[in-house]
């Protein structure tokens, strides 16, 4: 079962933060400018710094856990009826009894499964700060008018324009969340802390 808290508030720490679509800190004019999809070096830097923080209250403090598919207890009890119901064939004894005692155990293994599972959730946690550098890297490389946009404002592909548009915005927002989501849900990157 795998953990999509960190891919998701990732993401919406992306799509909120990235300069010049929401807010730019700060702006060309303005110490804080909004919506005008401009973007420079400090501004980026900024919002690294904010992204940052925020991701580690998220993750780190917080401890935002989102969990997707089939769980325990549904192949539990899943494994209680088709054993259940093969207990039901046999003569020798009668099926109320291994219901019960079935019943028992599966809640005993969820309870021991779920005791293990939170006790290394909290450990891994703790001590886990991949998903929060892994996002800062992916953010910083990834802002869009920094090292390129894809679909730039004149060209098909643009170097350090330092402007940004909503097309190339969502691009890069789907381009953060792919890489994001290989990095820590199918190759399992940690960064494990002493």
């Amino acid at each position: 079962m795998a953990d999509w808290g960190p891919v998701f508030v990732a993401v919406v720490l992306f799509v909120l933060l990235t300069p010049g679509l929401l807010v730019q800190m700060p702006g060309k004019n303005r110490f804080i400018e909004f919506g005008n999809f401009q973007t420079s070096g400090v501004s980026i830097l900024v919002h690294s710094a904010l992204y940052f923080a925020l991701i580690c209250i998220f993750l780190l403090a917080v401890g935002v856990h989102v969990y997707m598919g089939s769980s325990l207890v549904n192949s539990a009890e899943f494994n209680f009826s088709s054993s259940s119901s093969s207990s039901s064939s046999s003569s020798s004894s009668s099926p109320s009894r291994y219901c019960k005692t079935n019943s028992l155990h599966v809640l005993l293994l969820w309870i021991f499964l779920s005791l293990r599972l939170v006790k290394y959730e909290i450990w891994e946690r703790m001590s886990d700060w991949a998903p929060v550098v892994i996002g800062v890297v992916l953010f910083v490389l990834l802002s869009p008018g920094l090292l390129f946009q894809f679909p730039g404002n004149n060209r098909q592909f643009e170097f350090g324009s330092m402007k940004t548009n909503g097309k190339a915005i969502a691009i890069h927002t789907l381009i953060f969340f792919i890489l994001y989501a290989v990095f820590i849900l199918a190759l399992r990157i940690h960064i494990y802390t002493g």
